[in-house]
């Protein structure tokens, strides 16, 4: 028996001109039956993107049933205090619907040099940001004495409505692997092929299995960057994603990208499932609001009803 699939959205650009058409949207995946929203973690960039804790702070109150999460926030470069608490108070003001979901970052992202940061040691100190952060959901008090943190009797509260509060982690480097199995509830992939998302799902179980631990089958997702539509449409001919995975003339030369008719969209989706992804996160390859519409209204209307159960 397959376990329960769910659909998401995320966001490779941000097509909105202004506020109130993303909130518009926001509303169409509520009353479509949209799983969650997966908002992309950006803090340097010259496009467009939200600042993700502060737009799913806003989604806790203009939504009754639409869960979300942040795909994925970097949290070396936060605080692991601050980013606990946030987290904690967006669950607990949606009734508990916070996906938060986190990575390491790259090494060269510019992020690091912006901020005039070093990049090493990155993993490790999340490691030790995912312990505390996940004590500071669920106990009354917390000690740590880490490497990099170092905290004496740390109280927050209101603590999150969900005990415990998910934690999803990104990445698929062994490291990353490593870290899921022993830290992590949860894990969706970055956009890959079904190879790939096999390979990290499998390596997750089998160290899982070693640490004594187990992670819900239903908690393994993959993310798919996809357009209902044609490789001559302008919105995949200009878009600088398509552009750097360089997509030939054939649908499947690369499994990174979906483009075609619905029912080979949800031919991919099935390979996915084939092999344990059950939670997805779809990026529409779009080039304005209203396209945006339109491919929100594909998924929706032709590929819900026929992939989750």
């Amino acid at each position: 028996m397959v376990d329960k699939v769910r659909l998401g959205f995320g966001l490779l650009n941000y097509p909105f001109d202004e506020g109130s058409q993303f909130f518009k949207w926001v509303e169409m995946l509520e009353a479509g039956g949209v799983d969650s929203l997966w908002q992309s973690d950006r803090l340097v960039s010259t496009d467009p993107y939200l600042e993700s804790l502060t737009a799913l702070a806003t989604l806790a109150g203009c939504t009754e049933k639409l869960k979300f999460g942040m795909n994925a926030i970097v949290a070396p470069l936060r605080d692991p205090l601050v980013l606990a608490k946030q987290c904690a108070t967006i669950d607990f003001l949606s009734g508990g619907r916070l996906l938060p979901m986190f990575g390491v970052g790259y090494p060269k992202a510019v992020e690091w040099e912006a901020t005039g940061r070093s990049s090493d040691h990155r993993g490790s100190k999340a490691n030790e940001m995912f312990e505390l952060m996940s004590r500071l959901w669920s106990e009354e008090s917390v000690t740590f004495e880490g490497k990099y943190y170092q905290y004496k009797n740390a109280t927050i509260a209101p603590r999150p409505v969900q005990q415990p509060l998910p934690l999803w982690i990104g990445g698929s480097s062994n490291a990353a692997i490593k870290r899921t199995a022993r830290l992590g509830s949860g894990w969706i992939g970055g956009i890959a092929g079904p190879s790939e998302v096999k390979r990290v799902i499998e390596g997750i179980k089998s160290e899982a299995a070693k640490c004594g631990r187990s992670i819900d089958s239903d908690h393994y997702g993959a993310s798919l960057a996809f357009r209902v539509g044609t490789l001559d449409d302008n919105a995949v001919v200009n878009s600088p994603f398509v552009k750097r995975t360089g997509i030939g003339e054939d649908l499947d030369i690369n499994p990174l990208i979906a483009i075609g008719t619905t029912d080979e969209l949800v031919g991919r989706l099935r390979e996915y499932i084939k092999i344990g992804a059950t939670k997805f996160v779809m990026f529409p390859i779009v080039d304005s609001w209203k396209d945006m519409v339109k491919q929100t209204q594909y998924i929706v209307e032709e590929v819900i009803p026929r992939v989750e159960n």
